[in-house]
Order: structure tokens, then C-alpha cells, then sequence
């Protein structure tokens, strides 16, 4: 229980530093948009980086150098864990939004830092608005910021990934940008296999081969998130 309290402690600092600091976000972004972005980026990145010292994670990290630099892309990840976010987003190169559940908004303070990384917030149960959240993240990726969507829509703690959902996957084929496989093991171990104890683990994080799906045919296009989802499930099994 000291990892946890530990975490709620400086999770609590956090948010009492975060009031000033929406000020400063506010006038750099007055000054500079893309300044305000890099800047809450790398406030929120020092955060996570945080929590997972305080975590005791030690990451094992593989293929970063395969995710293009001069290019926004779409990540692609299975989804185990609350700290796949916190560990992921500790290794992307450039500024990137995720695609969440829209439950997050409702959080104070996280929600806020959000925003300002340009993440995204998906409501599951409304097509309509399902498909707004889409379209601004195909904004974002026209714009220069990457996005990195868990495809199977919740957290699975099991071996075996629930099937990607096909819909996300039209922010790379209606921009033409690399998608890169992320392939995640042991993030449910550090806190969701023993709730409310916070262990010590080793977490996998691996990048697979960038998918260029400007060359892909319709019918590659159409079953896209089958083909990356397998190649997820390879990158997994692999030792």
C-alpha cells in the first residue's frame, strides 16, 4: 500500500501545482498555440514519468527507432491497463492525442491536461459523436499530431485481445499516415490483477513495422484492423 498512497499523494501535488500552471498554459497558448501544446506535453510527460518511479516500473522498451520522426502517425496498441496510457505516452516522439472513453472528461484536472495534449474523447454508445471524434482526430493528424487509439474500445486483462474495432482505424486511411503497431505486456500486473496494491513490475512496450496504408488496396484498407491486430498478436507471443 505505500506505492498507492504514495501515487494518490503526489497525484493530489499534482493537481495543486496544475492551478497555476493552467495560467501559464493559457498565456503561452495566447502567445504560441503549438508552444501551449509542447509545453503541457512535456509537463504531463514529467508527470507520468513520476508516477512510474513511484510505481516501481522499469520499462523495456524495443523498436522505438522504427516510428517515423518527420511524420504525425497513428499508434496502435492492445489495452490492458490504466498505466498503458502513462507508459506509452513517456515514449512518443512527437506531440499525440489519445482516444479515450468519454467518462475521462468528467475527471477534474486530468481531463483539463487533455485537452490541452490534444486528446480526444470518444462516447461508445453514440455513433453520431463517435464519428465527430474521428474526424477531429483525421484534423489532428492533417495538422502535424499523432494519435494513439486502443482499438479494442476497453481494457482486457486476459492473454487474448477483444476484436479491434475497424472504425478507428479510418483516421490513417483517410490521411494516408504510417500506422504503428505498439504492443504492451505486464501493465495490468502493476495495479489491476491486485486493486488497490500497487507492485513492482517490468513492462513491455514494443513498435512494430509502420503500416503505409497509402499502399494498401480497398480490400487491405477495408480489413485493416484484422491485419494490424494480428501483427500485434505476433509481436505479443514473441519472446
Amino acid at each position: 500500500m505505500i506505492r498507492f498512497t504514495a501515487i494518490i499523494l503526489f497525484l493530489l501535488l499534482f493537481s495543486i501545482v496544475s492551478l497555476p500552471m493552467y495560467l501559464v498554459v493559457y498565456i503561452i497558448g495566447r502567445i504560441n498555440p503549438k508552444k501551449k501544446v509542447t509545453f503541457a506535453q512535456d509537463f504531463v510527460v514529467k508527470g507520468f514519468r513520476i508516477v512510474l518511479k513511484l510505481s516501481g516500473t522499469v520499462l523495456n522498451v524495443e523498436g522505438q527507432e522504427l516510428v517515423p520522426e518527420d511524420t504525425p502517425v497513428l499508434y496502435v496498441a492492445n489495452h490492458r491497463s490504466y498505466y498503458d496510457i502513462v507508459t506509452c505516452y513517456t515514449l512518443v516522439k512527437n506531440n499525440t492525442g489519445f482516444i479515450a472513453k468519454k467518462e475521462m472528461e468528467k475527471i477534474p484536472c486530468i481531463s483539463r491536461w487533455m485537452r490541452y495534449i490534444n486528446c480526444q474523447f470518444l462516447d461508445r454508445e453514440n455513433v453520431r459523436e463517435g464519428l465527430k471524434t474521428i474526424l477531429s482526430c483525421i484534423d489532428l493528424i492533417k495538422s502535424g499530431t499523432s494519435i494513439f487509439l486502443f482499438p479494442e474500445g476497453t481494457r482486457s486483462l486476459g492473454e487474448e485481445m477483444l476484436p479491434f474495432k475497424e472504425g478507428g482505424f479510418k483516421i490513417a486511411t483517410k490521411t494516408g499516415c504510417p500506422i504503428v503497431p505498439v504492443a504492451i505486456k505486464n501493465t495490468e500486473n502493476i495495479f489491476e490483477t491486485h486493486i488497490p496494491k500497487v507492485k513492482k513490475q517490468t513492462v513491455s512496450v514494443r513498435f512494430g513495422e509502420p503500416i503505409y496504408t497509402a499502399q494498401l488496396s480497398p480490400a487491405e484498407k477495408k480489413f485493416i484492423g484484422k491485419t494490424v491486430q494480428e501483427q500485434i498478436q505476433a509481436m505479443l507471443s514473441e519472446k
